[in-house]
C-alpha cells in the first residue's frame, strides 16, 4: 500500500522516482562521456577517412539494439535488462550468459572510465585519482538513484556545452577544410567494422535505461520514449564533433591525437580552450562512470535474486531503496581494477562482452509476438547480424578474451546446475 505523497514502490523494495527527462540523461550521461573522449580516436586509426561510414554503422546497429530493447523493457520493467529479457524469452542459459557479459564486460568499463577521469585531472597519479572517483561515485550512488540521477544531469548539462565549445572553435577556424572529410583509398571493409565496434562501445548507454526498470515511473511508456531520444541526441553529437576533429585533424591526424579533442581546439587556433576540454574529459567520465556502476549493481541485483550471484547482493536498502550489497561490491571491484589495469585493456575487454549481450537482446526480441507489439522482425534479425559481426571484427586478442569470458560463464552455469541436480532458475 501506498502513502498519499508517497513514491510508488516496485517488488522487493525498489522505488520507481525516475521520469522520461531522468532516464534520457542517465543515458547520455553513459553514452557521451565513454564515447566522445575514448573511442574517436581508436575508431579513426582502424577506420581511417572512412570513420563516418563507421560511425553511420554503429549508429544502425545501435539503433536496431535500441528499438528492440525498448520494445522488451516496456514488457519486462524489471532489474536487470537481458538478462531478464533472455531467461522469459529464450531459456535460462541465455539469460545467466546476458548478465554475466554485461556485468563483467561493464565492471571493466567502470574501470576504464575511472581511468580516464585520472588521465584527464591528474596524468602522473592517474590510478590514485581512478580509486578515487570509484570510492566517490559509489557512495552517491549509495545514497540513492535519484541523486544521482540529478548529478547525472548537471555532468551531461557540462559535457555537451564544451563538446559545443570545441564543435563552433573547429568548424570556425580558418584551418577547417571540408575536403578532409572525403573518403579515401585507405579506407578497408575491415578497418570500418573494427571502428564500428569501437564506436558501438560509446553508443551502449542505452542499456542503462533497461537496466534501471524497477526505479522508472510507469516503464511501459518511459522506457520505450526514453532509448531512442537517448539514442538520437548522443547520434547527433557525435557526429558532429567526428566532422569537427576531422575537418582541423584529418583522419591520420585524428588517428595520431592522445587527445584528440584537445589537438582538435589546439590546431584550430583556440588554445585557451585545451583546459576546459581536460576538464571536460574528466566530467564526462566521471558521467560515465556513474550510470556504469548505477546498470553493473542492477544486474547483479537480478542475478543474485536468481542466486547466478552470491544471494546476499540481492538486498535493498530500506531507506535509501537501492540495491546497496551490489553496488558496495561493484564499487570494490572497480576500485581493485582501476588501481591495477590500464585503460586500453579494459575497454578492449569490455567491448566483446557489450555485443554480446546486445546479440542475445535482439534473439529475444525475435521472439515477439503480435499482441506483444513487436518491431519488424527485421529490426532484431539486423541488430543480432550485426553484433556478430561487429564483435569478430575486433583485434583477435580482444575476440579471444572476450570469448573466453563468455566460456567461463557458461563453465560456471553448467557446475551450478550440476551441484542443484538441474533445477532452479
Amino acid at each position: 500500500m501506498m502513502n498519499a505523497g508517497s513514491v510508488p514502490t516496485a517488488a522487493g523494495g525498489m522505488k520507481r522516482r525516475l521520469g522520461v527527462s531522468d532516464a534520457v540523461v542517465v543515458g547520455l550521461g553513459s553514452m557521451i562521456g565513454a564515447g566522445i573522449f575514448a573511442a574517436l580516436g581508436p575508431a579513426a586509426g582502424a577506420a581511417g577517412s572512412g570513420l563516418l561510414l563507421a560511425l553511420a554503422l554503429a549508429a544502425v546497429v545501435a539503433y536496431c539494439n535500441a528499438t528492440s530493447s525498448a520494445r522488451l523493457a516496456a514488457l519486462y520493467p524489471r532489474s536487470g535488462g537481458t538478462y531478464v529479457y533472455g531467461r522469459v524469452r529464450l531459456g535460462a542459459f541465455w539469460g545467466y550468459l546476458a548478465g554475466w557479459a554485461f556485468v563483467v564486460g561493464k565492471t571493466a568499463s567502470c574501470a576504464a572510465m575511472a581511468l580516464t577521469v585520472g588521465a584527464y585531472l591528474w596524468p602522473a597519479q592517474t590510478h590514485a585519482v581512478a580509486v578515487a572517483a570509484v570510492v566517490a561515485l559509489t557512495a552517491v550512488s549509495y545514497t540513492g538513484v535519484q541523486k544521482s540521477a540529478l548529478l547525472t544531469r548537471v555532468i551531461v548539462a557540462v559535457v555537451l556545452a564544451v563538446l559545443v565549445a570545441v564543435a563552433v572553435a573547429a568548424l570556425t577556424s580558418a584551418g577547417a577544410d571540408t575536403a578532409r572529410l572525403g573518403i579515401g583509398t585507405d579506407t578497408t571493409v575491415t578497418g570500418v567494422l573494427q571502428a564500428a565496434g569501437l564506436l558501438f562501445f560509446a553508443f551502449a548507454g542505452y542499456a542503462r535505461i533497461a537496466t534501471l526498470g524497477e526505479e522508472v515511473r510507469d516503464p511501459a511508456r518511459t522506457i520505450p520514449r526514453a532509448i531512442p531520444i537517448a539514442l538520437g541526441i548522443t547520434l547527433a553529437v557525435y557526429a558532429l564533433i567526428a566532422v569537427a576533429a576531422l575537418t582541423v585533424l584529418g583522419p591520420a591526424g585524428l588517428a595520431d591525437a592522445a587527445a584528440p579533442l584537445s589537438d582538435t581546439v589546439r590546431t584550430a587556433g583556440a588554445s585557451w580552450l585545451e583546459p576546459v576540454v581536460r576538464a571536460g574529459g574528466a566530467v564526462a567520465a566521471l558521467g560515465s562512470l556513474l550510470a556504469l556502476i548505477l546498470g553493473v549493481s542492477r544486474t547483479t541485483l537480478a542475478m543474485a535474486r536468481d542466486r547466478h550471484l552470491p544471494h546476499a547482493l540481492a538486498a535493498v536498502h530500506p531507506r535509501f531503496g537501492v540495491p546497496h550489497h551490489a553496488e558496495l561490491a561493484v564499487g570494490t571491484v572497480v576500485a581493485l581494477l582501476a588501481a591495477t589495469t590500464d585503460v586500453r585493456g579494459a575497454i578492449g575487454f569490455s567491448s566483446f562482452g557489450v555485443l554480446a549481450y546486445y546479440a542475445i537482446a535482439n534473439a529475444s526480441a525475435f521472439t515477439l509476438t503480435e499482441e506483444e507489439h513487436r518491431t519488424d522482425r527485421f529490426v532484431p534479425v539486423v541488430g543480432l547480424a550485426g553484433c556478430a559481426v561487429l564483435a569478430f571484427a575486433l583485434p583477435m586478442s580482444t575476440v579471444a578474451s572476450g570469448t573466453a569470458v563468455l566460456v567461463v560463464g557458461a563453465a560456471l552455469y553448467s557446475l551450478r546446475k550440476l551441484r542443484t541436480g538441474g533445477t532452479g532458475h
